[in-house]
């Protein structure tokens, strides 16, 4: 074991990472002396140092294994070895193609991501599930370019098709059922508490669609250049990002009536979005140059990073206090202590 450093490290910003996320430290007396001395690594694998001063040290999460996972941060000097706390979240699955949010089956913990595709492209498997012990089976293989996932109330899934712009609607026993057409480029999806479906076309429409799949249009926004993501708070609002060029994006809110208002804005580039039970938003974005999930106070006052990572698109909470979260190829879990909000 290292000897220790007289230095310290008093806190890490945030606290929270996976693969490509970068964490600042907030150290006393680290010593850089020694340029070749200076090294960090999660709980026994070496990370990246991106910058480093006596009081300021900025790390990056390398690539790590499936079933890996940290919960210390180690940073090396020619003195010995400084120590803090550090979640990295556990990698449950790669080689996926998440486009949004991974859908959470309430009854068994089961987590469903697709492995969309480029436009057009039929893909073997199409959606996996991964059971809450990392096993990773294949569900579907009938949907081109799955987008959007969501769970009704009954436990039955819907997913989104952005290339065939339909909604299909998937039992628990695999029967495969289309409920809604010519949803244009349809992307995110999301339930309300009466069970209406709301699914975003990326061109700039937002549909309702009822349970026997007669869709309609809800509200209108600015085209979006990949996708729309929805979710509803607790207050029963529709809370929908769409990235577009613009490097100051907003999230919008919706109400019952389909008139738009901005929530919050200064967000990169922002996707999927999650609420917490005590109405915080959470979205995979960057704010102020650091990228991963931001977290957003109920009144859109106050917005930080909680989990560095880079690339990502979704997010997910599940009942043991677990964010789940996704890039465009892996998926994580990451132990936050947060009950998540869910509609049913």
């Amino acid at each position: 074991m290292a000897d220790f450093s007289d230095g310290k490290i008093l806190g890490a910003q945030p606290a929270a990472a996976v693969e490509g996320g970068e964490v600042i430290l907030t150290c006393e007396g680290y010593d850089t002396s020694d340029y070749a001395a200076c090294r960090v690594s999660f709980d026994g694998w070496r990370g990246r140092l991106i910058s480093a001063s006596s009081e300021r040290v900025i790390v990056g999460v390398p690539d790590y294994e499936v079933g890996q996972s940290a919960d210390e941060v180690h940073l090396d000097d020619a003195n010995g070895t400084l120590i803090a706390p550090l979640t990295v979240g556990e990698k449950l699955a790669e080689n996926m193609h998440p486009v949004g949010n991974p859908a959470i089956d309430r009854e068994d913990g089961t987590i469903y991501v697709t492995l969309s595709g480029s436009r057009g492209q039929k893909m073997p498997v199409s959606i996996y599930a991964i059971s809450p012990d990392g096993t990773v089976s294949p569900f579907n293989s009938d949907i081109t370019n799955p987008s959007g996932l969501a769970f009704d109330e009954e436990g039955t899934l819907h997913v989104t098709s952005r290339y065939e712009g339909e909604l299909y609607r998937i039992t628990k026993f695999k029967e495969f059922t289309t409920l809604a057409t010519e949803l244009g480029v349809a992307t995110g999806i999301a339930l309300d508490r009466r069970g209406t479906i709301y699914v975003g076309d990326r061109s700039g429409t937002i549909f309702s669609v009822n349970s026997i799949g007669e869709a309609r249009p809800f509200a209108s926004l600015e085209p979006s250049v990949a996708a729309y993501h929805l979710a509803f708070s607790p207050d029963g609002e529709l809370y929908v990002t769409g990235p577009t060029v613009s490097s100051s994006e907003c999230i919008w809110k919706i109400d019952a009536m389909g008139n738009e208002s901005i929530f919050y804005k200064g967000l990169g580039r922002p996707q999927g979005l999650a609420f917490d039970e005590a109405g915080n938003l959470y979205v995979a974005a960057s704010l102020h140059g650091h990228r991963g999930v931001v977290r957003i106070t109920p009144e859109g006052e106050r917005a930080e990073v909680v989990v560095a990572g880079s690339g990502l698109v979704g997010l997910a909470f599940d009942d043991h206090g677990n964010l789940i979260v996704v890039n465009t190829q892996k998926v994580y879990r990451v132990p936050m202590g947060v009950r998540g909000y869910s509609v049913f």
